[in-house]
């Protein structure tokens, strides 16, 4: 390729630039974003229905001598007579799942109709010894219905083949994360996304019509696949669309999406079958069929992957929307790119070198893995994806505390997390990225720490604190994603972000057995929580500064972006930036006398 046409194939369009002659959130932009805040909707239901499908309901024995064959009650005042459980501190009886007492023989004896039920006044200790047997039939404190009672999963015995329900779960989500990035950074981010839509609906259905456990298991791990790529696709493409100061904005507002579809399983007592709730939640996704005509696909991939003249026809269409005017200079820029394009369309100039689309991406990812600088940042960033998700998913493991009805409780966890978002986004703005990440993990970890040792205080002091937990550590997750969106080349951030995710599911599977430890010592797990997010709160200001700034296309730009302990950068000058700029401060010295000089690592 001659030199004039590799200078001018280099001078690829900056699509910040263009946002700014057709609107950074123009109108086309907010329909488009309307549109793939939707999915999100029932991607967040389907990623936790299991919890009420798989869920094992209130039961217990069912005593024929004492329970009326029609309409028994769970919760009758003698049940603590016929059946053995456990007494709480504020006198509530919680009885056996599937043990009851023995009848006392003389008792039944002088039954004149055994077969029937005793009186009610017959229904007392007098009636049963001390001695349990097993019991096959159950009353239920509720209509719920679940797994349990459709294939017979009752009892101790088999409560490792619910859990295991869960298992399977994070096994599809690891899968299906790492899976769709990768996928959406070769062949679109548009079509992966409506894929995972169309297979999250199918399997989900899939699932409602399980003929047994094992069918339940693998359309529940298929489900889990699909369902996972869709939150951080739609991530992606709402950060692409816009510009650089509604970015945070973009993102926020599609937690506040995911945190209703959450809070919608709360609905669910309305559905207590879960064949009903499985399809409620299944078939109405299969409507995005139609985003195939209504949602473009990312203008900065198509650039990226240089089909100039498909994202010429979305500008254009954007720009027209939004009731903005091209500059004639911008035309003429994509014109002559879409000639260089059809000229060599199988190979792309990148440092000299004419470079094959399909190999951009690893490129791309060999420049990460021969930089200190980058690989240092990951290293934080993986870290800190992994401790978001452990303490994330275990303070939700956590909260028993919260006693009342379990579907206005799990409601009200979940949208506790809007208030989380909505915080994140004041720090964004105000604070910048770091900043932001920082303190949020650091609220996390005061009021974890604080609850741990309030544990046997007041219950409302504990609740407290645990909301305010929740809702720090649900704000770093809100931050961390635009943060290393902002951070990763185009041509990996769908990966580099999936990549990380997926790190974090691997964090999430720990979260169960944390509660564990409370058998050793009860504030431990609190603990724990609070000093894995202490830990993570103070190394993420180790990494740079990106609010403001262009989305880096190449590796090389990535590594030059923000500010970084081993490029040591002019301050920023913004407000809230000066602690991070004195630890900066601090390491560079460190860095530079005893480690090597800075400009090494570059």
């Amino acid at each position: 390729m001659s030199a004039p046409a590799a200078a001018a194939a280099s001078a690829v369009l900056d699509f910040d630039d263009i946002l700014a002659e057709i609107g950074e959130f123009g109108r086309f932009q907010r329909r488009n974003y309307l549109l793939i805040c939707l999915p999100v909707l029932f991607a967040a239901a389907n990623s936790l229905s299991y919890v009420f499908t798989a869920g094992s309901p209130t039961y217990r024995c069912y005593v024929p001598e004492c329970d009326k064959v029609e309409d028994a009650d769970y919760g009758a005042d003698w049940v603590s007579i016929a059946v053995p459980g456990s007494w709480s501190k504020r006198g509530q009886f919680t009885p056996s799942i599937c043990e009851r007492f023995v009848a006392n023989g003389s008792h039944f004896a002088s039954t004149s109709e055994p077969w029937r039920s005793w009186p009610l006044d017959q229904c007392s200790s007098a009636n049963f010894t001390a001695e349990t047997e097993r019991c096959h039939q159950f009353v239920y404190g509720s209509s719920e219905r679940t797994i349990v009672q459709q294939w017979g999963m009752h009892c101790q015995e088999n409560l490792w083949k619910l859990a295991f329900v869960g298992t399977v779960h994070f096994a599809g989500l690891v899968v299906g994360t790492a899976l769709s990035g990768y996928l959406a950074d070769r062949y679109g981010r548009k079509h992966i996304f409506l894929f995972c839509i169309v297979f999250m609906a199918l399997t989900g259905v899939a699932q409602a019509l399980s003929w047994d456990y094992i069918s339940f298991l693998v359309f529940a791990l298929l489900n889990a696949v699909g369902t996972s790529g869709i939150y951080p696709l739609a991530f992606i493409i709402g950060v692409e669309m816009v510009g650089p100061r509604k970015r945070e904005m973009s993102s926020i507002v599609l937690n506040y999406f995911y945190a209703v579809g959450e809070a919608l399983l709360g609905l669910s007592v309305f559905l207590p079958d879960w064949r009903q709730l499985q399809l409620a939640l299944s078939l109405p996704p299969l409507i995005c069929v139609a985003y195939f005509w209504l949602v473009p696909e990312s203008v900065r991939w198509l650039l990226a992957r240089n089909r100039r003249e498909q994202a010429g026809v979305i500008i254009r269409r954007a720009a027209k929307v939004n009731r903005r005017d091209i500059s004639v200079e911008l035309m003429a820029s994509f014109k002559q790119q879409e000639l260089e394009a059809e000229a060599s369309p199988e190979t792309d100039v990148e440092g000299g070198q004419d470079v094959r689309k399909d190999d951009k991406i690893w490129l791309a990812i060999k420049e990460v893995a021969g930089s200190p600088i980058l690989m240092g940042r990951y290293a934080i960033l993986l870290l800190t994806w992994a401790v978001n998700a452990i303490v994330y998913y275990g303070l939700s493991l956590n909260a028993t505390s919260l006693s009342g009805n379990k579907y206005l409780n799990f409601a009200l966890v979940c949208l506790v997390e809007i208030p989380g978002y909505s915080l994140a986004w004041l720090f964004l703005r105000r604070f910048g990225r770091r900043m932001a990440l920082s303190g949020s993990l650091l609220l996390c970890s005061i009021t974890c720490v604080a609850s741990g040792f309030v544990t046997l205080g007041a219950d409302w002091l504990v609740v407290t604190l645990f909301l305010v937990g929740k809702l720090g550590i649900t704000s770093s997750f809100a931050v961390i994603y635009t943060f290393t969106a902002e951070m990763m080349p185009t041509v990996i951030r769908s990966g580099g972000v999936g990549v990380m995710s997926t790190f974090a599911r691997f964090g999430a599977m720990l979260a169960p057995f944390v509660p564990l430890l409370a058998s050793y010592y009860d504030p431990l797990p609190l603990l724990l929580f609070g000093s894995l997010s202490l830990v993570a709160g103070l190394i993420s200001l180790l990494l740079p500064e990106t609010f403001n700034q262009k989305l880096p296309d190449t590796a090389s730009i990535s590594r030059s972006v923000g500010t970084t302990v081993l490029n040591f950068p002019i301050s920023t000058g913004r407000r809230g930036d000066c602690i991070g700029e004195m630890i900066h401060t601090a390491a560079y010295i460190f860095l530079k006398t005893h480690v090597a000089e800075p400009k090494k690592y570059s």
